[in-house]
Order: C-alpha cells, then sequence, then structure tokens
C-alpha cells in the first residue's frame, strides 16, 4: 500500500549485505537501502538523516522516518523528518521494556504498517 504512494527505503546501521538478506527473507518493498555504508554516517548522527534525503534528492519535510525506536525518531524530526512510530513490543523478546510506546507527539502513531498506510491515505 505505502509503496504505490511512497518510496519505500531502509536506512539502518546495518550492513547492506544484512539489509539484502532480510528484505528477501521476508519479502520487503524496498526501493532503496540507505544505510551507514552508503550515507557514510550511523544514526543517530545529524548527518546520516541528512544524507539519505540529499541522495532521495528530496528535502528533509519531504520525508518521513517510520520506526518503533523512539530515540531514532527524535533525532530525525531534529533533522525536519516527518516522523511516524510504529509500536514493535516484542521486538526485543517479552521482556522488552523501552519503546513499548511513543515517547511524543510523532507525525503519526501506528500499531502496524498497514495502519500506517490507511492513515497516510494510501490505496
Amino acid at each position: 500500500m505505502l509503496k504505490k504512494k511512497f518510496i519505500i527505503g531502509t536506512q539502518s546501521n546495518g550492513n547492506i549485505s544484512l539489509l539484502v538478506n532480510m528484505a528477501k527473507h521476508s519479502d520487503l518493498p524496498w526501493d532503496v537501502i540507505l544505510g551507514a555504508e552508503v550515507v557514510r554516517h550511523y544514526k543517530p548522527i545529524p548527518e546520516a538523516y541528512d544524507k539519505a534525503c540529499k541522495m532521495l534528492a528530496l528535502e528533509p519535510d519531504q520525508c518521513m522516518m517510520v520506526a518503533a525506536h523512539n530515540d531514532d525518531l527524535r533525532a530525525a524530526r531534529m533533522q525536519g523528518l516527518k516522523t511516524a512510530f510504529i509500536k514493535r513490543g516484542t521486538e526485543h523478546g517479552n521482556n522488552q521494556s523501552t519503546d513499548l510506546g511513543a515517547e511524543s507527539d510523532w507525525d503519526y502513531i501506528s500499531d502496524t504498517i498497514i495502519d500506517l498506510a490507511k492513515q497516510l491515505n494510501c490505496p
């Protein structure tokens, strides 16, 4: 749903090989991988977000960081990106104690990627 309307990319501190394997294994529809190897900076360093936007020839306010990590969203917002929090309450196992919910007034807050797509009026 999102891909029909937006560029879908991952911006991870993981390496490209890991992200390609993740996409293949889980059938993730990424258009682009903008990891640390590509932008030459690790999140949450501001240049990581700035360079990712520039590589897509977009201004920060034309981009959105979608994440389950409040710290990542906070850093992206500071660089002018829009933000969306998607809850992943067991990302770190059943005893996860952080990122259990949105810790700020992110632009979008959702429990699922499908709900976020609906909030963004995707077909």
